[in-house]
């Protein structure tokens, strides 16, 4: 195998919680998220600057909870993703160059979920790209499964953990 690479030895994981975002451009940094199932995870990246950022949202729309909203932004579609895109824009991110991936927004109570709050995150986050025009580059969205995210600021890389497999992207090329 061999010794691990001098950045790997200084690579530095931050995990995002539920209802929570987090920007970089330090080459050094990942950002994680774990088990997105009705929420959706929003990874933009700026392959030029290297600045990334991760939102984990976990309801549509922030008029349910006023209150929640002022305090906890990133819970919410409608509050998160706006707070996202400034954050970027703040490290040198280009709203133009902004490769992005969504994922989450399961079922994964097995159809039971009357409120179908998987479905409407999903529908919020894109009617929200769309009125921005930012393009989405990867989707893995719906389904029944659990998604885990790291976003590798250094590289752009994605590695996308399910129950089935793991799968990489990269929002570098």
């Amino acid at each position: 195998m061999g010794a691990p690479s001098v950045s790997a030895l200084f690579t530095q994981r931050v995990v995002i919680g539920v209802g929570e975002m987090g920007v970089s451009n330090n080459p050094s940094i990942t950002l994680s998220t774990y088990a997105l199932g009705s929420c959706i995870g929003v990874i933009a990246y700026d392959p030029v600057t290297q600045a990334g950022g991760l939102l984990h949202l976990m309801l549509p729309d922030s008029s349910i909870s006023p209150a929640k909203a002022l305090s906890q932004p990133a819970m919410f579609a409608d509050t998160g993703l706006p707070m996202l895109f400034r954050a970027l824009t703040g490290i040198k991110g280009d709203p133009a160059r902004l490769r992005l991936f969504l994922l989450g927004g399961a079922s994964v109570l097995g159809g039971s979920d009357s409120f179908k709050i998987g479905e409407r995150n999903i529908k919020a986050t894109n009617d929200y790209l769309a009125r921005m025009r930012l393009p989405v580059r990867y989707t893995a969205l719906g389904g029944t499964i659990n998604r885990t995210v790291h976003l590798n600021i250094g590289t752009g890389g994605i590695t996308m953990k399910t129950p089935n497999g793991d799968d990489s992207f990269s929002l570098a090329g």
